[in-house]
């Protein structure tokens, strides 16, 4: 359904996309996943057709031009700002937006009905957009978006700000969708949403993309070991048997086998008093690719 390939923009000296190719199949649910300043508010402006790429090539259900009215009419796309009117009520921003994409007046009312009650705003359809909350405000542009029945849907960081009843009914709004079939691409920093939403994800970091995979393929790949550590009732009689750092009676090692490697212990008669198993998940991967350093 999209196919980028060897994808680039600069902003003068700075590049903000350095070369990315990735595909997405119909009906999958695509994270870009990386920190502020990654690359992935560009890469959606540049799959919509808001920026011109210096290089590379962008196909949309095998059209390559995205600023085609033709190709823009099967795209959605909630940006990251809201793109909404504050002095016009809920209902009228989707009327308006809803003219803009050429609906028949019969369809758009239908339409706006829809996409209200979908978003769960339907009391709310009447109140000026100024009155709404960040919550309330997301779940409209998420609305506006899926107006026209889009193919694809490209959501740029839907969730930021937002209360935790809010992004979860925008989580339960996005599995519905895939679960009818929309082609989703879904940008966020916030690693449990592409942990949840995704089927596959692209880690993106300075313009770049560091690993694509499964979420299970990553943390396979980049993930590293498992770390257990152990509390010790006493300290052991063979502390050479021990496997890996023991301070006091605490214990701690790295392994590829945690539970065989705890019931080890039980065999040989260590007391434990508290066990905890860290195993490598998604942010150990993200950490790991990008780096621990603060990005500002």
């Amino acid at each position: 359904m999209i196919r980028v390939e060897n994808l680039r923009k600069c902003y003068g000296p700075t590049v903000a996309v350095d070369g990315i190719s990735f595909e997405i199949a119909a009906g999958e649910t695509f994270g870009l996943l990386g920190p502020n300043g990654a690359g992935k508010s560009t890469t959606i402006h540049l799959l919509v057709g808001v920026l011109r790429p210096d290089a590379g090539r962008i196909l949309i259900d095998g059209q390559s031009d995205p600023t085609r009215r033709e190709v823009r009419g099967r795209i959605g796309i909630a940006p990251q700002p809201n793109a909404l009117y504050a002095d016009l009520s809920g209902e009228e921003n989707l009327r308006f937006f809803g003219h803009l994409y050429g609906l028949s007046a019969s369809r758009l009312g239908a339409r706006v009905r829809w996409a209200l009650d979908f978003v769960g705003l339907e009391e709310h359809g009447c109140k000026r957009v100024k009155a709404y909350s960040g919550g309330m405000l997301r779940r409209l542009n998420l609305a506006c978006a899926l107006l026209h029945e889009p193919a694809v849907l490209l959501l740029d960081e839907p969730t930021v700000g937002i209360d935790p009843q809010s992004r979860n009914r925008i989580f339960e709004n996005l599995e519905s969708l895939k679960a009818a079939g929309c082609t989703i691409l879904y940008t966020t920093h916030y690693i449990e949403e592409a942990q949840r939403l995704c089927d596959r994800v692209a880690i993106l970091d300075r313009g770049r993309i560091l690993a694509l995979n499964t979420v299970e393929g990553l943390i396979e790949t980049y993930g590293g070991r498992s770390v257990v550590t152990a509390e010790l009732v006493e300290p052991p009689s063979d502390v050479d048997g021990m496997p890996g750092q023991l301070e006091g009676t605490r214990l701690q090692f790295e392994t590829d086998q945690p539970l065989v490697d705890v019931g080890r212990l039980a065999g040989a008669h260590v007391r434990v008093h508290a066990l905890r198993v860290d195993r490598p998940n998604l942010q150990t991967v993200f950490l790991r690719l990008t780096g621990r350093e603060l990005r500002d």
